[in-house]
């Protein structure tokens, strides 16, 4: 089963509308919930009055901060409010929860419920938040929530040695998850008298230990379950609307459905850190890089989210994939009046590779050399030490993945590309390499369980149940899973049982997320399809119950960075031909080649899956989705404003998979859902130069941002490149 493209098993269902996501559950009887938003991104709450809405025919009640026993949640640390009790941080703060016989009715009575608010001052961004002046927007902290720092060897005697030195700064905005199936869940109580929340997440077991915290009620009397989940991206870690529509049920002892329109999706839930980041770097004449200094400043929104460690995830991967003797890294992120921003695919290391890997580019152009050839003299090697001052995690593979980067690209792209001077079209290719860390890093206890229990015969195995709780949000892990208990079984797959999505059926496997599933929850299984046949062979109960621990790591020193951040890393290499229109600025991606290192592809068919689904959101974070916050409020709610990257948007996509087996991964498996995320903006702004002679520093790159630096490079008077790219 190991590499073979098994078909998935959910496919039918979900193309012709068989497949029940969490909106198809409602059932008639039902009661419906509806959340009043502040739509102010910083306020007083002077007072709420509820009385109108009450009276309403049809309305069961009207839910306040009283109503809830522990008005605290967040996936780290527990810092946001369910319903806001006195004070406002962003818009998308709710305020009450309106409890109706129908949709209709909750709406309507919503809108009858008057507060009255106190404006307060706005932090508008994190630059602002910095300011010894700036106001806070948690009373009883400062506005930095983390300041990282990374030090490794001496900076400052690099730069004064060096042959070349450059400086430059980026920034990278918000992105939207936009996940296909819309927020929504129902609660209700079962027979045995437990509240049993069904919705759609990524983490089936944190979710119940934070809901069952603000409820105070004993995590074993909820039970979560998973519904058929249409995408995540990180979307679905921090909680939003399920504990809204659990609250409900918890208060009225009633069954309550919830859905949330996209407009209160998009204000309601957190989105990608934005950043600015400020680079300088050094090299010698042969393209050695010497230093590297670094400062990022991330927009962490109004609440804490996974902002600290998406912050310590930017901050390491702030040098890229390169061995550099020298580093100082300040990773900052500040609390604004803005929507929290929280995990995304790639959890920081694309806004870190969009700075790394152009800077890499630029040093090359700045001393004559190819940029390939700049790479290739830099690109770590097994054995390297981490910015953080210790040795990589064993696998270190980037430079063959590197390699056969160019080597397809010289397949791809054979003959070199020539601009003419008449045409308004150009032209031009890039190239970026990326590093990403796989499962979860800084000390955090990384783990994955499962049980497997064996329906055996007198002299072979008819089949296995395998339970394990994770989420599969469209990825295929259900089906990757089933794939390495039958490889380790030798059974069918479709003697392979599996039960994933039920807190009470099914053990802890951790999150949904960091690209870790098939290498941690894989293990797990494996782990414990090998124990339940040892026991089976041995004449005991046919049946395990495995955890399975990853490598260690540790926290970060503060001041150096000292520390042991992840225990794997994946890596990938990207070419990528774009066309500019130099008239308008507009960009269109033509073709793009991402190799990534699998360790070992379980299946083949949605390890490329992965890849170009990956790549459609890169686009989208490169060209299209310019999510606009100003003082606070979202201009950009709506699809009509924020732009998706549609399928005439796509270029056409050559994934290519090289396979090293990693140490720790089922049958050398490791992760890289999120890794064609991590270094594709920064290839096509290399090819947008190739192009145009252009260098565009600024994310998403919009057709006036192109427009405006293509008008910086004629005004300064350098030359337009034809092509700099040296095929191999």
């Amino acid at each position: 089963m190991i590499g073979a493209s098994a078909p998935r098993p959910d496919a039918l269902d979900k193309v012709t509308g068989a497949a029940r996501y969490p909106a198809d559950l409602f059932t008639p009887g039902m009661l419906h919930a509806k959340a009043i938003f502040a739509h102010r991104a910083s306020a007083r709450i002077v007072s709420i009055d509820a009385a109108a809405a009450q009276r309403m025919p049809g309305v069961g009640a009207v839910l306040g901060a009283n109503d809830v026993p522990y008005n605290r949640f967040g996936l780290i640390e527990a810092d946001q409010p369910l319903l806001c009790e006195d004070r406002v941080r962003f818009a998308g703060d709710r305020i009450a929860l309106v409890v109706a016989d129908t949709p209709e009715i909750a709406a309507a009575a919503a809108s009858l419920v008057a507060i009255e608010y106190e404006d307060l001052p706005v932090v508008a961004d994190a630059l602002e938040a910095l300011r010894p002046d700036a106001p806070r927007v948690h009373e009883d902290r400062s506005n930095v929530l983390l300041h990282q720092k990374v030090r490794k060897g001496d900076v400052a005697a690099a730069f004064r040695s060096a042959d070349v030195v450059l400086d430059a700064e980026f920034s990278t905005g918000w992105q939207e998850h936009a996940y296909l199936q819309p927020d929504a869940g129902i609660a209700y109580w079962d027979d045995d008298g437990r509240l049993v929340l069904e919705t759609a997440g990524q983490w089936l077991h944190e979710d119940r230990r934070q809901i069952a915290a603000m409820l105070r009620m004993p995590e074993e009397r909820l039970v979560v379950r998973y519904a058929k989940i249409g995408g995540a991206f990180g979307g679905r870690e921090d909680l939003s609307l399920p504990p809204l529509v659990a609250l409900a049920a918890w208060r009225l002892k009633a069954p309550v459905a919830m859905r949330w329109s996209r407009e209160e999706s998009i204000v309601g839930h957190h989105k990608r850190h934005p950043f600015r980041i400020t680079s300088r770097w050094a090299a010698m004449r042969d393209g050695t890089i010497v230093a590297a200094q670094t400062r990022l400043v991330a927009d962490g929104g109004a609440y804490a989210s996974t902002s600290a460690e998406v912050l310590k995830c930017a901050t390491i991967f702030a040098t890229g994939p390169y061995e550099i003797a020298n580093v100082a890294t300040d990773g900052i992120v500040c609390y604004t009046n803005n929507v929290p921003s929280g995990a995304f695919r790639g959890f920081g290391a694309p806004q870190a590779h969009f700075a790394a890997e152009s800077m890499v580019t630029r040093l090359a152009h700045a001393l004559g050399l190819d940029p390939a050839e700049v790479r290739r003299k830099n690109l770590y090697r097994e054995g390297d030490i981490e910015s953080t001052g210790r040795p990589l995690p064993a696998g270190v593979s980037v430079r063959e993945v590197f390699a056969r980067c160019l080597e397809e690209s010289r397949s791809l792209f054979p003959v070199p590309l020539r601009n003419g001077s008449l045409s308004p079209l150009r032209r031009g290719i890039g190239i970026a390499c990326g590093i990403k860390n796989v499962g979860y890093s800084f000390g955090f206890p990384e783990q994955a369980t499962a049980t497997v229990e064996l329906d055996v015969g007198s002299v072979a195995i008819r089949s296995a149940r395998v339970r394990i709780g994770t989420a599969d949000v469209g990825q295929g892990a259900h089906l990757v899973l089933r794939q390495i208990a039958a490889e380790a079984l030798d059974l069918d797959l479709e003697r392979v049982y599996a039960i994933t999505d039920a807190s009470d059926e099914a053990p802890n496997a951790g999150s949904a997320s960091a690209s870790r599933m098939t290498l941690m929850g894989g293990r797990a299984v494996k782990d414990a399809c090998d124990e339940a046949r040892r026991r089976w062979l041995s004449g005991e109960t046919p049946a395990a119950t495995v955890q399975y621990r990853a490598p260690r790591t540790t926290a970060l020193d503060i001041e150096t960075g000292d520390g042991t951040p992840n225990y794997c890393y994946g890596y990938v290499a990207q070419a990528v031909e774009v066309e500019v229109d130099v008239r308008t600025g507009l960009v269109r991606v033509v073709r793009a080649i991402s190799v990534h290192d699998v360790g070992r592809a379980i299946n083949k068919q949605q390890v490329e899956g992965q890849i170009e689904g990956c790549i459609a959101q890169a686009v989208g974070f490169t060209l299209t989705e310019n999510f606009i916050c100003k003082e606070g409020k979202i201009l950009t709610p709506y699809f009509s404003t924020y732009l998706l990257p549609t399928a005439l948007d796509m270029p056409e996509i050559h994934p290519v998979i090289v396979e090293n087996p990693d140490p720790n991964g089922p049958y050398g498996a490791r992760g890289m859902a999120e890794m064609a995320l991590v270094p594709f903006a920064a290839a096509v702004a290399a090819a947008v130069h190739d192009a145009t002679g252009a260098w565009v520093s600024d994310l998403p790159m919009t057709p006036e941002r192109v427009l405006g630096a293509i008008r910086t490079q004629q005004r300064e008077g350098r030359p337009a490149a034809t092509t700099q790219f040296e095929r191999g």
